[in-house]
C-alpha cells in the first residue's frame, strides 16, 4: 500500500532515530518545515559551533542549492532534502571527491535496499534512475582554522522521492524523475533518511581504493560519447575510466587522453 497522503509521510525526528543502527551515530537531527537551503543552514551552524554528525532536513527548500550555483527543485513533502555536518578526520575521507562518491554509493545502496530498484551514477555527483536524474549531491569544504589538521564538510543530498512527473517544471521533465514518478511512495522518507544516515555516518567505511571501485561499478556512462564542460571550455570526448582519486579519464576526438579533476559531463 503506497503513501499517498503527504501528511502521513512527514519527516519525524523520533521515527528516524528509531531506525538508526545506533543513536550515537548522530550529534543532532533537525527538521524544518521550510528552509532556504539545508546546506546553507548547515554552514551557518558550523560557524556557530555545530559538530560532526549534525543532520539538517527540510520538508521544502525555497532556494535549494545545486552545483555551479544552480537551483535544486525542492517541492514540499515529495523529496528528501538533507545536509550533514562532517569532520574530515572523523569521516575518514579528506578528499571532497571521495566524500561525494561515497554519498552517491550510499544513496544508490539505500534506494536499492529499500525501494528495490537499481539506481546508477553519472560522474561526478548525480544519481539516475530510468535514464533520468533522481538525486543531486553537493559537497562543500569549510576551513575551520589554519592551525587545525581537519576541515568541516557540508554534504548535501537531494532526492526526488515521489514527485509526479507532470509536477516537474517543463525544463526538467525530460531530464529528471523521482523514485516513484506516479506520486505514490511505497516507503516513507523517514526510512530513506535513516538508512542514508546509517551508511554515511557508519564507522565501517571502505578505503578510498575500494570506494572508487564501488563507485565505478555504478557508473553508467563509461565508454560513452560525452560533452565535457569545464568553465567556458566545452568539447566532445569518450569517457574511459575513473582513477583511484575519482577523476574521470577521457579521450578527446583528437585522441588526447585527459584526466578531469573538475567539471561536468553531458551524455550524448
Amino acid at each position: 500500500m503506497g503513501v499517498k497522503d503527504r501528511d502521513l509521510d512527514r519527516l519525524v525526528q523520533e521515527e528516524i532515530m528509531l531506525l538508526l543502527m545506533s543513536a550515537d551515530l548522530v550529534e543532532d537531527i533537525q527538521i524544518y518545515p521550510e528552509i532556504d537551503s539545508t546546506n546553507r543552514e548547515a554552514k551557518a551552524q558550523v560557524e556557530a559551533g555545530a559538530t560532526h554528525g549534525t543532520v539538517i532536513l527540510a520538508e521544502r527548500q525555497i532556494a535549494g542549492k545545486g552545483r555551479q550555483g544552480r537551483s535544486f527543485f525542492s517541492p514540499r513533502g515529495t523529496g528528501l532534502y538533507m545536509s550533514f555536518v562532517l569532520d574530515s578526520k572523523q569521516l575518514g575521507f579528506h578528499n571532497p571527491v571521495a566524500i561525494t562518491a561515497y554519498a552517491a554509493v550510499c544513496v544508490c545502496e539505500t534506494i536499492e535496499k529499500i525501494c528495490h530498484v537499481y539506481p546508477v551514477i553519472k560522474w561526478v555527483n548525480d544519481v539516475f534512475l530510468n535514464s533520468r536524474k533522481i538525486c543531486g549531491i553537493l559537497t562543500e569544504v569549510i576551513t575551520v582554522s589554519e592551525n587545525e589538521d581537519t576541515n568541516k564538510m557540508i554534504l548535501g543530498i537531494g532526492i526526488n522521492v515521489s514527485v509526479k512527473q507532470e509536477d516537474f517544471p517543463k525544463e526538467l521533465r525530460d531530464i529528471a524523475t523521482s523514485i516513484y514518478p506516479e506520486g505514490t511512495s511505497l516507503v516513507t522518507r523517514n526510512q530513506l533518511a535513516a538508512e542514508i544516515i546509517n551508511r554515511v555516518l557508519c564507522a565501517d567505511k571502505p578505503d578510498e581504493a575500494k570506494l572508487f571501485l564501488q563507485y565505478k561499478a555504478r557508473l553508467f556512462m563509461l565508454n560513452t560519447e560525452i560533452i565535457v564542460v569545464q568553465g567556458k571550455e566545452k568539447y566532445k570526448a569518450i569517457s574511459l575510466d575513473v582513477n583511484e582519486y575519482g577523476q574521470l579519464i577521457v579521450r578527446t576526438l583528437e585522441g588526447e587522453i585527459k584526466t578531469l579533476v573538475f567539471g561536468e559531463v553531458q551524455i550524448l
